[in-house]
């Protein structure tokens, strides 16, 4: 293994952390991989330049061999397992370590393990991720941190190993909030797009068209420009974002209303509706499959 200080500590080699962690590689970073999935390990190992990849069994051992420890896993839930639960990270953190949560979750649970981390000398960093698994790969990631100047200053080599815009957003904890909501946006848009195709659809309008005049008008939004023509209308499904992943974000984003007392009635139907569809077509199916949920919903 490469000396600590150039090693990257990687947890969670999903559909992201795969290509998140060879583009670190790729830039001369050192990795140190740990995942509950062999084939994830055995994937990341093929290609791998020379002496750049180790892998631990814990997320302990991967904090006795790395400063910098980056978490790119699902829901608060698992990363509250893997910092706190049997080798975990938490109690092997040392002085003057830092871990980035790159995955969406809770701010409060953040904010929570970020002061349980600081009673060990150590920093948290949330910086969620925006962008497709096209962007993983290529390094281009938009990257959201939440953190202190101290924090930014150690962390910003190894954002920008994975990403290209680069933007902060306050304290910890607030970068997962901005995700949660940005997130929330998009569901909406999403939504709303593919309730337009619906109607289109049963108007006999030529879809395509449909979309080129979305995206040329007030309509315009990111499901129109990437997901329309793209998945939708050819019936492809494959955006590369699961249908639960959306909803866990909605929830996130509805923790948020509850927490600041915010009336939110269009975040209530996101809600209401996406886990209605999580129901019928499963969390794993791709997020544009609200298309499809519409259709089997209204009898179609």
């Amino acid at each position: 293994m490469a000396d600590r200080a150039g090693t990257v500590g990687f947890i969670g080699l999903g559909m992201m952390g795969l290509p998140m962690a060879r583009s670190l590689m790729a830039r001369g970073f050192s990795v140190l991989a740990c995942d509950s999935s062999a084939a994830a390990l055995a994937a990341l190992a093929e290609g791998a330049p020379t002496g750049a990849l180790s892998t631990a069994p814990t997320p302990a051992a991967v904090a006795a061999g790395a400063d910098v420890v980056v978490l790119m896993l699902p829901t608060s839930r698992i990363v509250a397992q893997v910092m706190e639960g049997e080798g975990g990270l938490l109690p092997a953190l040392r002085p003057g370590m830092l871990v980035i949560d790159m995955g969406s979750s809770e701010p409060g649970e953040t904010r929570r393990l970020a002061e349980a981390a600081a009673a060990r000398g150590a920093r948290i960093m949330d910086a969620p991720v925006s962008g497709s698994v096209a962007k993983a790969k290529t390094g281009t990631l938009a990257i959201m941190c939440g953190g202190d100047d101290a924090t930014f200053a150690q962390a910003e080599s190894v954002l920008r190993g994975m990403g290209e815009a680069i933007i902060r957003t306050g304290a910890v904890g607030s970068a997962h909030a901005m995700k949660a909501l940005n997130n929330f946006v998009y569901a909406a848009g999403l939504l709303a797009t593919a309730e337009a195709l619906r109607m289109g659809e049963a108007l006999g309008l030529d879809l395509n068209i449909l979309s080129d005049v979305m995206n040329a008008s007030s309509g315009r939004n990111i499901a129109t420009e990437t997901k329309a023509k793209q998945e939708i209308i050819p019936g492809r499904y494959a955006g590369g974002f699961q249908l639960g992943l959306m909803r866990k974000d909605l929830e996130t984003a509805g923790s948020i209303a509850l927490e600041t007392g915010t009336d939110s009635p269009s975040l209530a139907l996101c809600r209401a509706l996406w886990s209605e569809a999580v129901e019928m077509l499963g969390p794993k199916v791709d997020n544009t499959e609200i298309h499809r949920f519409l259709g089997r919903r209204a009898g179609g």
